[in-house]
This record gives C-alpha cells, structure tokens and sequence, in this order.
C-alpha cells in the first residue's frame, strides 16, 4: 500500500490509540470482536479526549449492528442533515422535479411595443446562470419586443422573504456558502453557488491599484478597491461585504504578474442582483425597459418565455459532492410549495419530516430547522442517520442518490467531491461513498462502504465538542470498515493517516469546498 509523503510523516491515528487508556465514551457490547477492538482504539486517540462521538456500523444486507458506541444520543449534525433533505425530497418531489423561471406580461402588444410590465418570475431555481438570463432575453427579443412601457417586475414570492435560517452564524453571513434563499436568484459558477458573485482581483502594473472585476458583471454591486500591485511578493488580498449592504470591499496587495485571486461572496438580496442581471441582457438584445426595476409579487401572466432546470437526480451531484447549502433550502423551500405552503423553511421541514417514518425515522426524535445543516440548532443521531441510509437502499432513486455521495480518494471533483483528498491511496480508495459535514467544533461522516469481503456496511459517525478537526479517526474508521473481512477478520493496525487536529483558524474546519480547496 502507497501513501504519500504527508501520509507518511503523519500520526497513526490507531497506533496512538493503542497506547491510551482513554476512552471517548462507554465501551460498546459489541466491542469484543476484532472490528469493535480496533474502532474501539481510533476512538481512544487523545486527541478525541473530552469530544462527545457516535459511532454505528450495520450490515446492508441485513441491517445487523456490527459497532455502536453512544450512537443514540442526538448531536449538530452539520452537513450529514443534507442526506435527511435529499431522501425526503427525492421522496416528496421526485427525482425528475425541475424549478422553472418565467417571463411573463399581460401588456398590450403595439408592434414592438408592450405596452406595460414585464415580470421576472422565479420558481426557486438555485442553478440560474447569467447566461440562462441572457437566454431569457433573447427570446424576448425574437419574438420582436423593442420597448417595454413599463416596469420590470421580480417577482420572488414562490418563497417567502426570509434569506437566512434560524441559527445560522452572523459572521459566515458574507460567505458564499451562507448565501441568502431567494425563489429568484442567480449562481456565478456551474458549482451553482447561487445568490453569490465571484470577485476576481488581478494585478495591474507595480504600484498601481489592483484591477477588480466582479462576474457576473452587473451594477447591482458597489466595489471599494484599495488593494495595491506590489513588485514581488505573495498575493495578500482581503475581499469582504459589509453587513446589510452591497458594498464589497477589496484591501491588502497582490504582486505584479501573480495569477488573480478570486473570492466567491454572498450578495445581499440576490432577487435584485437577478433582475438587474436580467435588464442589462434584455438591453444587450435590444429591448428597452422605460420603467424602473421593482420587486412585487404579480398574478399569473400570459408566459413569454420559459426556463426549466435540471432535474432534480441530476441537482444531487453538485449539492451532495460539494455540499451546496442552498441547494438544500431550495428543496425544502420547494417541497413546502408542493405541499400547498408558504415556501418557507417551517412548512417546509414539516412537509420533509412526514416521509421520515417511511425511512424508519421517528421525527418526534429529531430536530431539524434548516435543510443544510448550518444551523447550530439541528440535532439527529448516528442510528437515524444510519436508519435512513439502510431505508434508502430499497427506493427506485437509490442508485442516483448513491452515485451522487462523495467517493473517497477519487481526484475528480465531482466524483470523489469533499472526501477526493481523503484516503487517497488506500484500501479505502473508490470504496467510500460517503457525505462529510464539519464546521467548528462538529464533524460527521456517514455512508456506504465496500468491505475486503464485498460486504456492503452502512455507517455514521458524529463527532462533537472537538478541538481542531477529528478527520483522521474519521478516515481510520472507514478505512478499517474497507479493511473488514467478515468471519475472517483480523485484528489489524490501521495505515497511517494524516493528523489534522491542530488547525490554524475555524475556517479549516469548513467543509473544504465551501473554502473553495477541494
């Protein structure tokens, strides 16, 4: 077995394990065989001292408990809660359900004229590109409208106006990644990062300021740039947004020649970035709007042009491999809409909690408040974790719903997505079909995993009450599950895996596609 050199001068997760007595937890009645032995020891390193951890393996094939250890206590999941949206919503929706943005106007048509509104009509759909607007925009245009008389009105009330889940953190707020929902938005990027923009700093010429360009390109944001091209030098630039506004601001130096530095910000009220984003191309196309850009909701309109989205089975990728927060709440938001509610995050949850018993889930025992995860308020258990990845198994969308989890040690983003730089080189490696989750203090990673025997184990470890980042037992256990023989198995050490504990800010506690490094 090959590791790499990091690999190589990291800590034996299991082997520090072996010389502690510390235990994180009560031993588990199922500890006595040689798996339960070793996941017993990942569990014991110290570096897990004092942290609250569940842990539950099963059998697949039978849902036989093969480990547990205080799996059914309830703890902050972080972004395994994205598995309890997806099989709910793959239940409730459908794997084929599409969002759908309108043009809409019941003006009177004069020649090239409307003679009235226009309205932008958002249906929810977190995979609006700039260039889907200008599409937009074109078949307006062919269809002959040079003027609108009116307004251009957005109209976002497919959802309620309520950006930011209960919970979510006040300083993650300029973030991408804690983006405000919106039923009409727009993303800068195929992750479909949506109600975001993507600064890019570029240096100028040595001593001059730095060039800032914002894409999409749009007026709907106020750019304050000091940052300076200096000689030579690393690239030290700060992009942040200040709070309740669409001013960015761009501080610190990049050395002339560097490559641009490109930061993904959350925009404030992305209907408004939308809609501006939507006039300029009707502008580019031709089309005159002679009023001014309002958001409101509107009546139903004779439709003048449509957009659907990508399914739904095709959304998973994107949103479960690079662990998309507002592809979560675009589903739950949606899924209150399907159910005849608000398009809020209350109704919502209570629509998604009803399938849960469907997955042997009794939603009385958990509590979920957003779809993400990034709420600190959201509390489930390994066991109901693990019950729906077992429950999951016989559902005609399973196959979409597995393919669509982070593989382990795979280099391509969109396949091996959160977990592609774990286990690498492994017996692990390819085995591992898995969601990771993590921000300070809270980590979890839960899936499937091909045994040495070819069995198929489900399983789910929470880890709470961390100091720095408990990723290494994390990859031990799932390696030593891949390592598992069955009747034959052995008790055996674990490969050496990096140590990464000790972390230098709370933002390497991220999931690492939301700092933009996986």
């Amino acid at each position: 077995m090959r590791l790499s050199r990091t690999a190589r001068t990291g800590l034996v997760v299991l082997l520090a394990a072996l010389v502690t007595g510390t235990q994180a937890g009560a031993p588990t009645a199922v500890s006595a065989n040689p798996l339960g032995k070793d996941l017993d020891a990942v569990l014991s390193a110290p570096s897990l001292a004092g942290a609250d951890i569940g842990l539950v393996v099963r059998k697949a094939s039978t849902g036989e408990v093969l480990y547990t250890r205080q799996s059914d206590r309830r703890r902050q999941p972080a972004s395994n809660t994205k598995l309890f949206t997806t099989a709910a919503a793959l239940d409730r929706l459908g794997p084929g359900y599409r969002f759908r943005t309108t043009v809409e106007s019941a003006a009177r048509r004069v020649g090239p004229v409307l003679a009235g509104d226009v309205v932008l009509r958002g249906g929810g759909d977190p995979t609006m590109l700039a260039a889907d607007y200008d599409a937009l925009a074109a078949k307006i245009a062919a269809s002959g409208v040079k003027v609108v008389t009116g307004k251009l009105v957005a109209d976002d009330g497919f959802f309620d106006r309520v950006r930011l889940g209960t919970g979510w953190s006040w300083d993650d707020e300029p973030y991408y990644y804690n983006a405000q929902t919106s039923a009409l938005t727009i993303a800068p990027d195929t992750d479909f990062d949506a109600g975001s923009v993507i600064v890019r700093v570029s240096p100028g010429r040595a001593g001059k300021p730095a060039k800032v360009e914002l894409d999409p390109p749009n007026s709907y944001l106020r750019v304050v740039n000091t940052a300076t091209t200096a000689p030579s030098g690393s690239t030290a630039v700060t992009v942040d947004r200040e709070h309740g506004t669409n001013t960015i601001t761009v501080s610190g130096s990049i050395p002339a020649g560097a490559a641009p530095d490109e930061e993904t910000m959350a925009v404030w009220e992305p209907t408004g970035l939308a809609s501006s984003v939507f006039r300029d191309a009707l502008a580019r196309h031709g089309v005159r709007v002679l009023g001014t850009s309002v958001t409101s909701t509107a009546p139903k309109q004779p439709v003048l042009a449509t957009r659907d989205s990508i399914p739904v089975s095709e959304l998973l990728t994107p949103f479960l491999k690079l662990s998309n927060n507002m592809h979560a709440e675009a589903l739950v938001k949606a899924a209150s809409r399907g159910a005849g509610g608000t398009g809020g995050w209350a109704d919502g949850i209570a629509t998604l909690e009803k399938v849960l018993p469907a997955f042997g889930i009794d939603p009385s025992r958990l509590y979920l408040v957003d779809g993400s995860g990034l709420s600190r308020m959201d509390q489930a258990t390994p066991d109901q974790i693990a019950a729906l990845l077992l429950a999951a198994r016989a559902k005609p969308w399973f196959g979409q719903f597995y393919a669509a989890l982070p593989v382990a040690g795979i280099a391509d983003r969109l396949v091996g997505g959160t977990l592609r730089s774990r286990l690498a080189g492994t017996a692990a490696a390819g085995k591992v079909h898995a969601k990771t989750g993590s921000y300070t203090g809270v980590s979890a990673l839960s899936g499937y995993v091909t045994a040495a025997d070819g069995e198929e184990l489900v399983f789910s470890m929470v880890s709470n009450q961390t100091l720095g980042s408990p990723r290494a037992a994390e990859d031990a256990v799932a390696l030593r599950l891949a390592q598992y023989a069955g009747a034959a198995d052995r008790s055996q050490p674990v490969a050496t895996i990096t140590d990464r504990s000790q972390v230098s800010s709370p933002r390497d506690e991220l999931e690492c596609s939301w700092t933009k490094s996986c």
